[in-house]
């Protein structure tokens, strides 16, 4: 379980330097994170390590990551925005 100490961090590490990257990962981090469970939890805090343009080209497609945990993070934050 986070902290709420450890919630802000990692809601303020949601913030990125890409526009394409806050649009999904900050309501994510709201609506979607509580919902995850304590690994998978742990899996989205270890994603937000990942460096933006890195997670600039899996979201937006053009890459396959190459870590499956984090591929699954990547697919289930995606299938949360897809109407």
């Amino acid at each position: 379980m986070f902290s709420e100490k450890r919630y802000a961090r990692l809601k303020w590490a949601c913030r990125r330097g890409m526009l394409e990257l806050d649009v999904l990962l900050m309501p994510f981090v709201e609506s979607g994170f509580h919902e995850l469970n304590d690994g998978e939890q742990e899996e989205f805090e270890r994603l937000l390590t990942c460096d933006d343009p890195d997670l600039f080209a899996w979201f937006m497609g053009h890459q396959t990551c190459e870590d499956p945990s984090l591929n699954k993070m990547v697919q289930h934050i995606l299938s949360r925005v897809k109407v």
